[in-house]
């Protein structure tokens, strides 16, 4: 059963942004409210933290290393980690739903239902990555149930959040267009990228073994960017109420659990 686990974990995660995205055939309003979306976001960025920290960055802390301390590794692969997203936030095109600004390279071809899209892809990049490599470096180890049992709670932990995801970026897209089948459409195509990563950080941590801490991390450092230049600040506004904060703590706790299990 335990070699199932893997395949299990990646396919989840889209399933689950899937699921979200059905929410637009159900929910007649073409718009999230503010306070239902700041709920999701906080939810989902709680969960993002706290994976980061004891999914991610505690195991790679906890590796035996001989050419240099752990934490030097971590803290390197950490911000190489956000680098990444940071540079793809500065070259691909994408709009910022809730803010509505546009980031990335110039691009007035592209509509802007497709910088939604796309805005929506990159941030599943890291939860996809995290996944394959948590499964990489569970299999890299023979007859480590444990491992592979956390990895699959962390699929199951981003999976959860991914169903409002799922729905936060099919209601916009709903709205800009028109169509619940193309908002569905372009919902579920956003999760796509989840498996991808996910084979590829699967295939870098099996192949090659000693880079697990640096993969860990530098998952880590992608989730952590993710959180606080994009997610914190939507599930905040001016109104000082605190559904994103509450939501935001509750998400940390529940993934707090599932890694604990």
């Amino acid at each position: 059963m335990d070699k199932f686990y893997p395949l299990i974990g990646i396919l989840l995660i889209f399933v689950c942004t899937t699921i979200g995205a059905l929410f637009v055939f159900f929910i007649r309003d073409k718009n999230i409210s503010p306070k239902l979306n700041k709920i999701f976001i906080g939810f989902a960025a709680g969960v993002m933290l706290s994976a980061s920290f004891f999914s991610l960055i505690k195991p790679a802390l906890e590796s035996n290393v001989a050419y240099m301390p752990t934490w030097i590794i971590v803290a390197i692969s950490i911000v190489l980690g956000s680098l990444f997203l940071f540079g793809i936030d500065k070259i691909v095109p994408h709009l910022h739903i809730q803010e509505n600004k546009e980031e990335g390279l110039i691009n007035n071809h592209m509509s802007k239902t497709s910088k939604m899209f796309l805005a929506v892809t990159i941030h599943n990049i890291p939860e996809g990555l995290s996944v394959g490599i948590a499964f990489g470096v569970a299999l890299s180890i023979p007859d480590n149930h444990a491992l592979l049992l956390g990895a699959l709670l962390l699929a199951i932990g981003i999976g959860i959040q991914n169903i409002p995801e799922g729905a936060v970026v099919s209601l916009p897209i709903k709205a800009e267009t028109g169509s619940s089948s193309k908002a569905f459409l372009f919902g579920m195509l956003s999760g796509v990228v989840e498996p991808i990563a996910g084979v590829i950080g699967l295939l870098l941590a099996l192949k090659i073994q000693g880079i697990m801490p640096w993969a860990l991390a530098f998952a880590a450092g992608c989730m952590i960017y993710v959180v606080v230049e994009e997610m914190i600040p939507e599930m905040k506004d001016d109104d000082h109420d605190h559904f994103g904060v509450w939501s935001f703590i509750i998400g940390f706790v529940v993934m707090l659990i599932l890694d604990c299990l």
